[in-house]
């Protein structure tokens, strides 16, 4: 029983390796679409350009900080205990919201660098279905060990994304 599933198995796996020889492969390179595509240039300055003012902010947040703590460093032997604590309790404050405005940040600025390639990936996923429909592919492989130049799409593909952007 064994056998005849074993030998079965194999002429299945044959057969299909024969259909795919027959048939078109084509590859893709995703991580060079996503370097070289126009579109993500264009989100990522517009993330930067969109996050800007909040970078600023918390860099201007981090200098006070830092001012802060040279200046308890600097005097605190010479500061009244009331005075010292004050001033530490300030700092711990702002610290904490400095913590937490840098969280928010970054989380805020993930998402959005998520929402912006999943947009992307939408539209590479659409200009890959049309080529491989255009020109009558079987399978396009998205990520491979090894693609020969001979069926490598990618440059195809950036040059559609290219041509949407018009």
């Amino acid at each position: 029983m064994l056998k005849k599933f074993f030998v079965s198995g194999l002429m299945l796996l044959s057969i299909s390796c024969a259909a795919l020889a027959e048939g078109k492969i084509g590859a893709i390179n995703i991580q060079k679409i996503l370097n070289d595509a126009p579109q993500a240039a264009k989100a990522k300055k517009k993330i930067e350009k969109d996050f800007e003012k909040r970078d600023q902010d918390l860099q201007r947040l981090a200098k006070q900080l830092q001012g802060m703590q040279e200046n308890l460093e600097k005097n605190a032997v010479t500061m009244a205990e009331s005075d010292r604590r004050n001033k530490e309790r300030e700092f711990n404050d702002l610290n904490r919201d400095f913590q937490r405005k840098q969280r928010e940040f970054r989380e805020d600025l993930s998402q959005r660098q998520n929402e912006e390639m999943a947009a992307i990936f939408e539209r590479v996923n659409k200009i890959i279905k049309q080529i491989a429909e255009a020109e009558k592919y079987d399978i396009i492989f998205q990520e491979a060990a090894y693609v020969n130049p001979r069926i490598d799409i990618t440059e195809k593909v950036i040059k559609a994304l290219g041509d949407g952007t018009k």
